[in-house]
């Protein structure tokens, strides 16, 4: 992803056009906040559009300012100003360094449940056998996304999406949602709770290896759907990207209250990969 530290002056077109260049996952804007109670506000952006909130860019985000000195050493919580509201993250210091951030989202809503279930493997290239028992199911922490458990890790890896089949699968779900999430809870090599892969055409990303904004939802699904057990809801671990050559170890914490969910968050760390001045005629 790539964080711009001072958006003040490009219009909502110019940030469009800057993320489409970028061709990232998504591509962030930071601008003074216009919320009281937050500190910066955010914009961000995929290649094809403006989302209210998502994951892996408020991680991401939330290390370059601290490493930009606009986070101050220490500090333990920061709230940004985002589309969807305010977006509070509790920081985790290693010395001077920031070295790990929880972010928290909204409590999940459940859509509908697809019971076509040839028609969901149609879609991803998939034999109606690589899909697990568990149904096909949107949910939202903020975004939506269609959730699809399968049988296997390899099953995982095997998807090679029909972008026509997904396109007309997304759009009749309910609530229409932005991009399909496959995962396995098989056991492999890596101590993660789940394996898995997000793709999102539509929003001009093939495929991402990190959706933080997914992962929370995600993990919602295991705890609605008893994948995971309550007791270990709070310490939980999607691997995903790893297909793509770029793992990610997204890490999901969900509140569990008598069976009910009571709060999400996710977390992870994020490293600096460049910097780089960008020119705008």
């Amino acid at each position: 992803m790539a964080v711009f530290l001072d958006g003040r002056g490009l219009p909502t077109g110019t940030m469009q056009a800057i993320a489409k260049e970028m061709n990232f996952s998504e591509t962030t804007f930071l601008l003074p906040a216009g919320t009281p109670g937050t500190d910066v506000r955010m914009r961000i952006f995929t290649p094809a559009e403006e989302l209210p909130t998502a994951g892996h860019p408020t991680i991401g985000t939330t290390f370059a300012l601290a490493r930009a000195g606009v986070i101050e050493r220490g500090r333990t919580h920061f709230v940004f100003d985002c589309g969807i509201g305010p977006v509070p993250v509790a920081l985790t210091w290693k010395g001077d360094d920031l070295g790990f951030a929880w972010m928290t989202q909204a409590l999940p809503a459940f859509g509908d449940a697809i019971r076509d279930s040839a028609r969901t493997a149609a879609a991803l290239s998939l034999s109606a056998e690589a899909g697990a028992a568990h149904p096909a199911q949107v949910v939202s922490c903020g975004v939506p996304f269609l959730f699809v458990p399968l049988t296997t890790r390899s099953a995982v890896d095997s998807v090679k999406v029909n972008n026509a089949g997904l396109d007309e699968l997304l759009k009749a779900t309910n609530p229409a949602a932005h991009g399909v999430f496959v995962f396995s809870t098989e056991p492999g090599d890596t101590p993660a709770t789940v394996y898995s892969r997000m793709f999102a055409p539509e929003l001009g990303v093939v495929e991402d290896p990190a959706t933080g904004i997914a992962s929370g939802p995600l993990g919602c699904y295991l705890v609605r759907h008893k994948l995971v057990g309550a007791d270990k809801a709070d310490a939980m671990i999607s691997l995903q990207g790893a297909k793509m050559g770029r793992p990610s170890h997204v890490h999901i914490s969900i509140g569990v209250e008598r069976g009910e969910i009571t709060s999400v968050r996710v977390g992870g760390e994020a490293v600096l990969a460049g910097e780089a001045t960008l020119y705008v005629p």
